[in-house]
């Protein structure tokens, strides 16, 4: 099973790679994990990517692309893999399918975590964690039990500087603008699955699997 996930931030799209990777043991490839992990190892792409990072720029793409390719070379990819974060343009898309190619593993599907906007921001804006426990809440969707449970313990709920409205409503701009061409690309190969991401992790987990066992 090779796939590339695809969903804007806060579409769960961590957690599904994380159940998928468990129960069918393959790699989730996340592209930050990759490139810090090329960097700490000393690759080839990886000392390229150091250079770039230290020099205060962007990983160029070719960079990136060399170190999946180094990735999923590794043994543990040979059964198929998980893209998550990768490709986020459709020139990355493109440069993907020439590799796949290449390599004689192509894309089995790309599947769209879809959620609607105003559901998006109330999870990334109502996002806490409890200062005690260090456990994940949200203002919106956990319950006042569970809120309650750390406040009346003398906890806080804190809010991450970057979950308020304004910085998300840019990442969700970036995403619009540059991600979503890749819901075109997909479909146009007879590659894309579309699933309905509301819900609980395990409702969304079992509409997940009912869409990759299609075809």
């Amino acid at each position: 099973m090779r796939i590339v996930l695809l969903g804007a931030p806060g579409c769960g799209k961590g957690t599904q790679a994380k159940k998928l990777m468990a129960d069918k043991n393959i790699p989730q490839i996340s592209t930050g994990d990759m490139l810090r992990e090329a960097v700490a190892h000393g690759t080839r792409f990886g000392q390229q990517a150091k250079l770039t990072i230290d020099s205060g720029n962007l990983v160029p793409d070719e960079v990136v692309l060399g170190i999946i390719s180094e990735r999923l070379r590794r043994p543990d990819a040979a059964d198929g893999f998980i893209l998550d974060g990768f490709p986020r343009t459709e020139r990355q898309a493109l440069d993907l399918e020439e590799l796949l190619d290449q390599l004689e593993t192509p894309l089995d599907a790309a599947v769209l975590l879809d959620i609607d906007f105003e559901i998006l921001m109330k999870r990334l804006t109502g996002r806490r964690t409890c200062s005690l426990t260090g456990q994940l809440l949200n203002i919106h969707f956990s319950s006042q039990e569970e809120l309650d449970a750390c406040t009346n313990a003398g906890g806080e709920l804190i809010q991450r500087e970057d979950d308020n409205e304004k910085t998300i409503t840019s990442r969700l701009d970036v995403y619009h603008a540059r991600t979503e061409p890749l819901i075109e690309f997909f479909s146009s190969r007879g590659q894309l699955k579309i699933v309905d991401a509301v819900g609980s992790v395990d409702e969304v987990y079992e509409r997940l699997l009912e869409a990759l066992q299609e075809g």
